[in-house]
Formats: structure tokens, C-alpha cells, sequence
């Protein structure tokens, strides 16, 4: 039996649950380590479960940063530098990601308080996470305020990637589910993926096909 719940019941509700039921709403989502750093190469990782596929051609991922009162750091160092990397999270990285969401002290370097690894590769001003199985980088393309909330739709493009040979399939589908990479519920709720099936592509004169 199903429930209903309007507006002013969700209102009337302690913030936490409410907070809690809201954030479950939008289903399972990725769960990725996103790392900067400044000018002076002062390194910053942070936990982001919002990030969203834009276009494979040109390659854009978009997040959202929360307000710059609340989390200022990643966005101030993705304006300083235009550079920044995102990491999967698997099974066997996720306490550690999950403690980066804590509020650290100015100047303390979440990659040293996580006990995570910095992975310089030349040419790019920000490192990607040794530990993570699937990463990439990205420069900075726009960011977009949201005035409703003065959160931050941020926009990049692909720059380069690096992932474990094992996961790629022929065809270029990369097969998150064999390393154990995670997928987020909520605000503190993780959880491993197994693979249901892949289908051709659909068009409306034929029924879905497994591939």
C-alpha cells in the first residue's frame, strides 16, 4: 500500500527526515571522488553523488556544487586553475570517500586526511586518485548559478581518462560492476551494482533485443 504525503506533511517533518526522504527521491546515483587543487598546488577531495552525463560529442559531465558557504573549496579551486578530475568510487574505497564529506580545517588536504593518494600526471594542475579504477579530467567550461538555491551547475569537458584494461569491452561499454565501483542512495547510503542485461538499440518496429 502506498503512501501519500503533500507538501505540508513533508514540511511539518524533522529536517533530518525530511532531508533523508528528499535526497532518496532521485534514486541511485554515482558515487565519485572529485579532486582540485589551487595555484599553489593545495590538494582537495570531495565526495559528489550529482554528477550527471551532458553529450558524448563534445565529452561534458556536469555537478552540482552546493552553496560556496557550505562547500567552498572545490568550486574556488576549479575557477583558479579550469582543471579537474573525477574518480569512481568501488567497494573498497568507500569509507574513506565518504569521510572527505566532513568539514576539515582550512589547509588540511582531505587526500591525507582519508589516508587517499594523490596521481600527478604532467601536464594537468590537479591530481586524479591513485586508488580509483576508472578517472578522468576535465577543464572547466562554464559554470551556471542557480538562483533558487545559490547552488552551482558546473560544466566540463573531457580531457583524458584512465581506466583498467579488464573493464573495457570491445564496443568501448566500460564495465563498472567488475570493480566493484559503487552507486550512491541519499546522503549516506552506498551500494554495489550487478549487471541486469544490455540491450540494442531501440527503434520502434522491432522488440528489445538482449545484446
Amino acid at each position: 500500500m502506498q503512501q501519500f504525503y503533500d507538501l505540508a506533511k513533508i514540511a511539518s517533518w524533522d529536517r533530518f527526515y525530511r532531508t533523508h526522504f528528499i535526497n532518496s527521491l532521485s534514486g541511485f546515483k554515482s558515487a565519485s571522488l572529485i579532486a582540485t587543487a589551487n595555484a599553489a598546488r593545495q590538494t582537495n577531495l570531495a565526495i559528489f553523488s550529482n554528477i550527471v552525463h551532458l553529450g558524448a560529442d563534445p565529452a561534458l559531465i556536469g555537478f552540482v556544487n552546493r552553496p560556496k558557504e557550505a562547500a567552498p573549496h572545490t568550486i574556488a579551486n576549479i575557477e583558479a586553475t579550469g582543471i579537474y578530475s573525477i574518480n569512481l568510487i568501488d567497494a573498497g574505497m568507500v569509507e574513506k570517500a565518504h569521510l572527505t564529506s566532513a568539514k576539515f580545517p582550512e589547509g588540511v588536504s582531505e587526500f591525507e586526511a582519508v589516508q587517499l593518494t594523490p596521481q600527478w600526471e604532467e601536464g594537468f594542475a590537479c591530481p586524479l586518485v591513485r586508488e580509483s579504477k576508472v578517472k578522468y579530467m576535465l577543464s572547466l567550461q562554464q559554470i551556471i548559478p542557480i538562483e533558487m538555491n545559490r547552488s552551482f551547475f558546473v560544466i566540463g569537458a573531457v580531457q583524458a581518462v584512465w581506466v583498467e584494461d579488464a573493464l573495457l569491452e570491445e564496443d568501448g561499454f566500460i564495465a563498472l560492476e567488475k570493480a566493484d565501483i559503487v552507486t550512491s542512495l541519499g546522503i549516506d547510503g552506498y551500494y554495489t551494482t550487478q549487471r541486469m542485461n544490455r540491450y540494442a538499440y531501440a527503434k520502434p518496429d522491432r522488440p528489445t533485443l538482449p545484446l
